[in-house]
């Protein structure tokens, strides 16, 4: 077994050395033109709760967590061989499916998935068969189409550069492209029993900010989806109607119906902008990440006062698990904040451990940089990853500085940005925003080799 691992050790190294070699060789210059860039915006989100004044407090520094920025190529494959059974119309969404295909960049997207990736992956296909249904008058497709079509969709996104496991990614399915449970599917029919133009007005355009509190569109979509769902009431024994019946799963195959025509009465783009503004609604309201037992912080910090040491590291550990899992939006970061808090007052640990131990809302989100820890934090309001030939992909980040995770307070309610009472530390009085690049530097590869050797030898 020792000879095993040593063997395998040297492999890595030489390897490693290899890579290092290459990167200052004239012999590899291909390499050297590829780079990937990430830009900081130092910013504050408008949906963000009221700010108080605070200090400027000092970072934590987490375990260095494994990069998912590698350098890379977007190449121009050969054309993706289709199905030539699907009936949508892709050419009338060209330009989206090449967003949605740098959005889910191949290394990119497990991290983004939860933020960029998937909502943008889910509002193409929307937009797809809303569209494709001015031609067909069908705002769903047949259990067989749908497999045609997801295959077809997946095998042009791949061809432009997007991850070959996006339906796993972000569970999407054939399933997904019908119309479920909702009894309603022709345009006709939907138009004869909704008020389409009351969707338009609330929906045609959404105010990004207000939206996700005030819920003005989102409640001319409820409307119309029970609307549809009702098409199901059946008699009861006693021959009488059940609403009780119809199911949330009905009403939400019946919103995928609603938003799919809306789709087809918007320009994509403005579509697009509808669509993955709603989707933040959902996506800002929780954590998106995987908590482990925190008994292990608890028994480190159980004499925290005594011994901080011991706490903080109990916590750096901890956390360092967390930064390996994705990308958040800063109030994804807060909610996180506030679950993990409860979950250690909830083992009696009730002193403020992020503020002992300079726990930051960055601290929850991936790291970012190769050479340096630092969490990214992407906006609560929707955004893209861009790409450029020569700088690579990039996606903005908000709220660089480290701002002190808020320990949550059993007298208060939930981080909420509709919540304007509750407050979150100000940004630092010395806030450098700045743009933080990746490219050939020999050091980033080092360091990312080395992560990477490490994860495969354990």
């Amino acid at each position: 077994m020792r000879e095993t691992i040593a063997q395998k050790l040297n492999l890595k190294l030489i390897l490693l050395f290899l890579l290092i070699f290459c990167f200052n060789s004239s012999n590899c210059s291909s390499l050297n033109n590829v780079q990937t860039s990430l830009r900081f915006d130092k910013k504050v989100d408008n949906l963000l709760p009221q700010i108080s004044p605070t200090g400027n407090p000092e970072p934590l520094y987490p375990l260095l967590a494994p990069s998912p920025l590698s350098p890379f190529t977007i190449t121009n494959n050969t054309a993706p061989k289709l199905s030539g059974m699907c009936t949508l119309d892709f050419d009338s969404i060209n330009s989206m499916m090449s967003m949605t295909a740098i959005d889910c960049f191949t290394v990119f997207a497990p991290y983004l998935a939860n933020v960029v990736c998937c909502p943008q992956f889910e509002a193409t296909l929307v937009i797809l068969i809303g569209q494709s249904s001015k031609k067909t008058k069908n705002l769903s497709l047949n259990s067989t189409l749908a497999k045609h079509c997801l295959f077809d969709f997946d095998q042009i996104l791949i061809g432009q550069g997007a991850n070959n496991s996006l339906q796993n990614i972000c569970s999407i399915g054939p399933s997904n492209l019908t119309e479920g449970s909702c009894p309603v599917k022709d345009v006709d029919q939907f138009e004869r029993m909704v008020n389409s133009s009351k969707i338009l007005a609330k929906c045609g355009k959404i105010d990004l900010v207000n939206e996700c509190c005030q819920e003005v569109c989102q409640n001319a979509i409820l409307e119309a989806s029970k609307s549809l769902a009702s098409v199901s009431f059946e008699l009861d024994s006693m021959g009488l109607r059940r609403p009780s019946d119809i199911s949330i799963r009905v009403v939400n195959d019946c919103k995928s119906i609603v938003l799919r025509w809306l789709a087809s009465k918007l320009e994509p783009s403005k579509a697009k902008e509808v669509l993955r503004g709603l989707a933040n609604c959902n996506l800002n309201k929780v954590c998106p990440l995987v908590l482990p037992n925190v008994r292990p912080v608890a028994r480190g910090c159980q004499d925290e006062l005594s011994n901080q040491t011991s706490c903080c590291s109990a916590m750096e550990n901890y956390v360092s698990h967390l930064q390996k899992q994705s990308f958040l939006t800063n109030l994804q970061a807060l909610n996180c904040a506030s679950s993990l808090g409860k979950k250690l007052q909830k083992e009696n640990i009730t002193n403020n451990v992020y503020n002992l131990c300079h726990i930051s809302l960055q601290d929850f989100s991936l790291q970012a940089n190769g050479m340096q820890e630092s969490g990214c934090l992407l906006p609560s309001l929707p955004s893209d990853a861009t790409f450029d030939s020569s700088s690579g992909v990039s996606f903005l980040c908000d709220l660089n500085d480290h701002i002190p995770a808020p320990w949550p307070s059993i007298s208060h309610l939930p981080p909420s940005s509709c919540n304007r009472t509750v407050k979150i530390p100000a940004l630092p009085a010395a806030a450098s925003g700045q743009n933080a690049l990746y490219n050939n530097d020999a050091m980033f590869l080092l360091l990312y080799a080395m992560t990477m050797v490490m994860m495969t030898i354990r």
